[in-house]
């Protein structure tokens, strides 16, 4: 615990994937208190033609009582 997926447009190269997973790993672990260790990071590419139907409708809207923030678009 915890394990984070994070869905975003296929614009990552290896080097912000990694500076993103070293990120999400630094806060997880002060905030949460958590051993570096039991973090596990997925990262979706979800391409924008089918972002609505595929991430906004179902993960978004659907699940809204879930996020902690929401979008502005």
């Amino acid at each position: 615990m915890p394990h984070v997926n994070i869905k975003h447009f296929p614009s990552l190269n290896k080097e912000q994937q990694l500076a993103l997973a070293e990120g999400i790993t630094k806060v997880l672990t002060d905030v949460i208190k958590c051993n570096e260790n039991a973090i596990s990071i997925a990262l979706e590419p979800i391409e924008s033609a089918i972002w609505h139907e595929t991430v906004y409708v179902p993960e978004i809207i659907n699940r809204k009582e879930l996020l902690c923030k929401f979008p502005n678009y």
